[in-house]
């Protein structure tokens, strides 16, 4: 698989990422995951054009904060129940992308604690918002 940093429309850009954030929501299909939160660990890449996210002075606004992807996250889980991994990434990518600085977004989902037998089960997507177009 081609790394998103080697795809010719993001070459111009800076990988932001937030890793392994861990947050407890409601989510699932199955009525016991209906009765309580569940454990989510999430992981996001956001690209960014260089020309928006270099800073000459050393200040914060100069560049996209970090909190903008933990409270988009928290603002799409305070939203309610969630049946699907493939909702919350979907929703949260498409979140990432209605920022104006962002060109791409990479975000997945994983729940660790559905099967004893494996680390967890999750789901990816990755977004390029000029080829949503």
């Amino acid at each position: 698989m081609l790394d998103a940093m080697q795809h010719p429309s993001l070459l111009d850009c800076r990988r932001l990422f937030l890793r392994d954030y861990e947050i407890y929501i409601n989510i699932g299909v199955h009525d016991f995951e209906k009765k309580a939160e569940q454990r989510v660990i999430l992981n996001i890449d956001l690209y960014i054009p260089f020309t928006l996210n270099t800073p000459t002075k050393d200040t914060l606004d100069e560049v996209l904060d970090y909190d903008f992807m933990r409270e988009t996250i928290r603002t799409r889980a305070q939203k309610g129940h969630i049946h699907l991994q493939e909702t919350l990434c979907d929703d949260i990518v498409a979140a990432m992308l209605a920022h104006p600085n962002v060109k791409a977004a990479r975000v997945s989902t994983a729940k660790p604690d559905v099967y004893s037998d494996c680390h967890s089960v999750g789901v990816e997507v990755f977004r390029i918002k000029d080829s949503l177009r």
